[in-house]
């Protein structure tokens, strides 16, 4: 591995990126003289290290993911055939990665959480061990708090999940949640926040809470706006965890998110504040994990919201990069793609209607949640009726029941019933399965409809095996072009940081 830094290292390097995206930003031309100077920092930064490290992760995001939500954010403003780039898509430097693991093309999220953290390939399921599971291996996160870098770990979903768990836990199962927490109490990490905790007492809530063992470490736990408002650069090491959580423990979906509802942006920020005082710099690892579960469920206007949420949070990263360009490397990329989604569908052939994926006020979620589940709970199937629910239906997603075609009314109806007669049977059948992929039919209908009329496509409920994007900018970000596997992120952010593996 160290033939490999050495050769990373020997790389060529063209001092016109750095400078380039930072001429980009400016609000003002940049004169002969300031262009001079960004170009001797840019120089100095390619022979330095990088001290601050951001690794955003969008769990499930590949360029599908990407490309719809910069097509959305064209057809909210234009009716041009043009593309709105993101911040972080207007990065200096992308490459393509490869994200199989050590069994399957298709990777769960802990096995590729594990090559990208560690740099080595293992089973889904499994994170941070190697496929007979006796071997553990460290992650960058450690490798770099070991160097007194300053360390944190964000996730829009729980903090025991799979991704953010893949920089401090050595596990055999992702679903070991328990001791995943008691392992991110244990890393010393100054900064976990997004989500909350699944198994804070253990499965059966026979343990001794994790939250206390936390206290007892010398961390700072807040759950309030107000708690996490207060905090400030100096507080040691602090778990921070939303007040309102959503499905199993997460952040609200962006498309939900109400005010006083904390955002990965605000979460993002707050890691700056806290962490970048600090003479050896950090590493921060951010997750945008619900951008998985809303292309599971087959939802894009839910997708794409947290794809911008994704964006915000990645564009406080580069705020701080403006302050300190010679020191900072942000990269961004994705674990694997979920959904099979795609831009186009054979209802619409060559046409896209994007527009109205901006009618959508609700997640698949909040649609059972907060219309659904309670319409079930008091309304004795004899009487239920699909007429009850069209007002809400569409009031959430935009869609105009008596504008849907006669196949599309009927299947609707033929979702109701199921929803009302609970049959959300996971895979029962695979008819069953291909229809609503375990989730509420009804919902997952609605969603269907909605995205065909935009001209969305979708082919699975679960992951695919097609490459992601990686996005860089800043301190060596030269080494994330090209075509190279989820292992080389770990070896490239290594090299960047000059870390001695």
């Amino acid at each position: 591995m160290g033939k490999i830094f050495k050769i990373m290292r020997g790389i060529s390097v063209s001092v016109m990126g750095l400078a380039a995206l930072l001429a980009f930003m400016a609000p003002t031309p940049v004169s002969a003289k300031a262009k001079a100077e960004m170009d001797r920092n840019t120089a100095t930064a390619r022979q330095g290290q990088a001290k601050y490290v951001f690794l955003f992760i969008g769990d499930g995001m590949a360029m599908a993911q990407i490309s719809s939500t910069e097509v959305y954010a064209t057809a909210r403003s234009s009716k041009d055939i043009n593309i709105t780039k993101l911040g972080f898509t207007r990065f200096p430097v992308s490459g393509l990665t490869t994200t199989y693991d050590a069994g399957t093309f298709i990777t769960d999220s802990a096995s590729a959480v594990t090559a990208i953290a560690t740099g080595n390939k293992t089973l889904s399921g499994v994170i941070n061990m190697d496929p007979a599971k006796k071997v553990s291996y460290k992650t960058i996160a450690e490798y770099a708090h070991e160097t007194g870098m300053k360390v944190g770990v964000v996730s829009s979903v729980t903090l025991d999940h799979a991704t953010p768990a893949g920089f401090f836990a050595k596990v055999p199962s992702r679903s070991n949640y328990y001791d995943i927490e008691v392992q991110m109490v244990e890393s010393g990490f100054e900064y976990f926040a997004g989500g909350g905790l699944l198994q804070p007492t253990g499965k059966n809530k026979d343990q001794r809470d994790v939250l206390q063992l936390a206290r007892d470490r010398g961390y700072t736990y807040v759950n309030s706006k107000d708690a996490f408002d207060a905090l400030k650069s100096g507080a040691d090491k602090v778990i921070a965890i939303n007040a309102k959580l959503q499905d199993s423990g997460s952040l609200p979906y962006e498309v939900d998110r109400k005010t006083g509802d904390l955002s990965l942006a605000d979460y993002t920020r707050k890691g700056i504040e806290l962490l970048q005082d600090n003479p050896q710099g950090f590493f921060m690892m951010i997750e945008g994990g619900k951008i998985d579960w809303a292309c599971h469920a087959n939802d894009a206007g839910a997708a794409i919201h947290d794809v911008l949420a994704l964006d915000n949070a990645i564009k406080a990263a580069v705020e701080f990069a403006q302050a300190h360009p010679r020191d900072t490397l942000i990269v961004v990329t994705g674990d694997h793609e979920t959904g099979g989604m795609t831009i186009g569908f054979a209802g619409t052939q060559y046409d896209t209607f994007f527009d109205k994926v901006a009618l959508q006020r609700r997640s698949f979620i909040a649609f059972n949640d907060e219309v659904l589940t309670p319409y079930k709970k008091n309304t004795p199937k004899a009487q239920a009726k699909l007429a009850d629910l069209i007002p809400a239906i569409r009031d959430s997603f935009g869609l105009d029941y008596n504008n849907l075609s006669k196949f599309q009314q009927e299947q609707l109806e033929f979702a109701f019933q199921r929803s009302m007669g609970d049959e959300i049977e996971r895979a029962v059948t695979e008819d069953q399965y291909l229809l609503y992929g375990g989730y509420e039919p009804l919902t997952v209908k609605i969603t269907q409809i909605m995205n065909q009329t935009a001209g969305i496509g979708w082919t699975s409920y679960a992951h695919t095996g097609v490459p992601v994007s990686t996005f860089a900018m800043g301190v060596h970000q030269e080494l994330f072009s090209g075509y190279y596997d989820n292992t080389d992120i770990f070896k490239k952010i290594a090299s960047a940081m000059n870390l001695s593996l």
